[in-house]
């Protein structure tokens, strides 16, 4: 199954959390938080959006910051997690 996002939507796949800080310090699994970094999978196509022109800014494979709550958890058949959220959500783009 391939997820082909709508208008100015955005498919990510969140990063894995760090086992370890840079200092060493082992984190144990509960209290690791999800990082707010994801790898762009997929990009809509843009185009007018509520009478605003929309231009993608992102492509697939760039890796970005989202914004913490924002968009939809989605569970594939091959048990992969993906989040689909609008262009205005994410924040940066890692260079």
């Amino acid at each position: 199954m391939k997820l082909v996002p709508l208008g100015d939507r955005v498919v990510l796949k969140q990063l894995e959390a760090e086992e370890t800080t840079k200092s060493g310090i082992v984190l144990p699994g509960q209290n690791k938080e999800k990082p707010q970094q994801a790898e762009v999978i997929a990009v809509g196509p843009g185009g007018v959006i509520d009478g605003k022109e929309v231009k993608m800014e992102v492509k697939a494979g760039d890796k970005v910051i989202f914004s913490k709550y924002s968009g939809t958890n989605v569970k594939l058949d091959d048990d992969d997690e993906y989040i689909i959220v609008k262009q205005s959500d994410i924040l940066a783009i890692i260079q």
